[in-house]
């Protein structure tokens, strides 16, 4: 029975962190169509390529014992997929000063978990080193992954969720919470601690958008407005003294 649960816990992660890597699709949509990859950043999507390879390889028998961890290697197996064509799609429509950066980071990626596989294959000679060298690391990163505050924070300054989808927010606490059950009922910490952050924060990001949804997109319209507001008082106030100026001036000519 627990055995039962434990693997359908970790197909109901599964489709939740799938719907969570297919969050990006609209936005890479709009690079594609709009040929640019304008103020959005490529860091969130190299963290979480190093995240995926890392627990990908957490899962394989070299790591676990067998494949008492199966769901991992299939959803992050899929999600380097998904992260590897964002990178590149934001690679190809990024300016050149970008493009550096970008690659940079995603060759240190590779290399670091080449290097940890090569470390956890052939330094540590059992299951249980293994593990405990690579959900190390893996816990490092995801909890990289999942502490970064700049939504939030960038949410409460300007008190809009415009660039804050509600799926992303909503599928990322979901999928927290599904793989922090997971690690629960498997015994393992090295799953369940880094989603001890995701769920709070990925609760917090909801509660954001329950309370700020109504000023969403709503930001700049205010500011267009009151300049054209001011640009038409402006040209009210300029007509009566253009008007003043050309009768002094008809009336010096008749002079």
């Amino acid at each position: 029975m627990a055995e039962k649960l434990h693997m359908a816990v970790g197909i109901m992660g599964n489709a939740a962190s799938l719907l969570l890597f297919a969050a990006p699709i609209l936005t890479f949509l709009r690079v594609i169509k709009k040929r640019s990859t304008e103020e959005f950043s490529c860091v969130p999507y190299i963290i979480s390529l190093s995240n995926c390879l890392l627990y990908t390889w957490y899962g394989f028998p070299i790591v676990s014992n067998k494949w008492e961890n199966f769901p991992l290697v299939t959803i992050n197996g899929l999600g380097i997929l998904f992260e590897l064509s964002f990178i590149f799609i934001y690679f190809w429509f990024a300016s050149s000063n970008r493009k550096i950066k970008v690659a940079v980071g995603t060759i240190c990626v590779i290399t670091a978990f080449c290097i940890i596989a090569l470390v956890s294959s052939f330094v540590f000679h059992d299951h249980h080193h293994r593990k405990i060298f690579v959900g190390t690391v893996g816990l490092f990163v995801a909890t990289a992954m999942y502490g970064s505050p700049l939504v939030v924070v960038q949410v409460i300054s300007t008190k809009s969720v415009e660039f804050m989808p509600f799926y992303l927010s909503f599928f990322s606490f979901l999928a927290s919470s599904l793989w922090l059950a997971y690690g629960l009922l498997s015994h393992d910490l090295f799953l369940s601690t880094p989603n001890m952050l995701g769920c709070p924060l990925g609760f917090l990001q909801l509660v954001l958008y329950c309370i700020y949804r109504k000023n969403k997109g709503v930001i700049e319209e205010p500011l267009k407005w009151d300049i054209e507001k001011n640009d038409n008082d402006k040209t009210k106030q300029l007509q009566p003294a253009l008007n003043n100026d050309e009768m002094i001036t008809t009336i010096n000519g008749k002079c």
